[in-house]
């Protein structure tokens, strides 16, 4: 990276809420910022929002995808190629949950295809752009940041035979399972790429008044609209700090809240499991081609 060579982040999600403030986040201080998001008009009015604080010289792009499709996501993952040959900060946060089971064109639970199976299969094609940027960086500024959740805590482990949980499902359930596995799968992330300079690390961003439950049942949306939370800025300043302070490098495969280190739940500390959940998903994406 040359002394005049802005920072590259992505950030997906990015047309509202956390990913958009986080995204704005990234543009102010003067990075290469690409953005990715679902709903064209939403994609279209954050590109333009961002552009507009962004500082002088920030370069903003935004790629569209739908997470619920395994292509989409190889296709926004080659549109980000064309667009830089390095990543500094990869902010792992689209996800969201549904208000019934929705089985994906992959055949896959759209809630963990969105939340699990999407961005794993995008961090692994994105790999190489992260190993450029930690190649010619100093160690450990090169960084994997997930948006998990306190919902993980809920789960008390992954359903092994059934990661799409057909058979057990339920909204909440499947939601809280995708968010134990954003943590687990960071870990395991972290451990396989350190040797990199690479830290991979997650987050819970606390009750944030946004879009995040409007495809979710009336449960969810009427739990979200109720309860005291913070504005999406507010949660964003946790991710901007994870991607730019000394305090949030190495070790990797932490949890944080609140610009803080916090206790993940024991089951989310399970490096065995860490390492199966990323078998048992490299076995489910390669039976379906990736």
């Amino acid at each position: 990276m040359t002394e005049q060579s802005p920072r590259v982040a992505v950030v997906t999600g990015a047309s509202a809420g956390i990913g958009k403030a986080a995204a704005a986040g990234f543009a102010r201080m003067g990075w290469q910022v690409i953005g990715v998001g679902r709903d064209p008009r939403r994609s279209a009015a954050a590109e333009a929002e961002i552009r507009a604080c962004a500082k002088d010289g920030a370069k903003v792009d935004f790629v569209r995808g739908d997470f619920c499709s395994l292509a989409d996501v190889k296709r926004v993952a080659d549109e980000i190629k064309a667009l830089t040959p390095r990543i500094d900060v990869l902010v792992n946060n689209a996800g969201g949950v549904r208000d019934k089971l929705v089985v994906t064109p992959d055949g896959l639970e759209a809630t963990m295809a969105a939340n699990h199976f999407a961005p794993f299969v995008l961090t692994r094609e994105l790999l190489p752009l992260l190993k450029a940027a930690a190649a010619d960086t100093p160690a450990n500024s090169t960084r994997v940041i997930a948006v998990s959740s306190s919902g993980h805590e809920v789960c008390p482990g992954m359903h092994w035979d059934d990661l799409n949980m057909f058979d057990n499902f339920t909204t909440g359930g499947v939601y809280c399972q995708a968010k134990l596995a954003n943590i687990l799968f960071t870990r395991e992330l972290d451990r396989l790429i350190n040797v990199n300079g690479i830290v991979a690390q997650s987050m819970h961003p606390g009750v944030v008044h946004s879009n995040f439950a409007s495809h979710g049942d009336d449960f969810m949306q009427d739990y979200m609209s109720k309860k005291d939370g913070n504005t999406p800025e507010h949660a964003a300043q946790t991710i901007l700090w994870m991607a730019t302070s000394t305090e949030a490098a190495a070790p990797g495969g932490r949890y944080f809240h609140e610009s803080q280190e916090v206790p993940a739940a024991p089951q989310a500390l399970d490096d065995a499991a860490a390492t199966r959940l990323w078998g048992e998903t490299e076995r489910i994406l390669a039976g379906l081609g990736y």
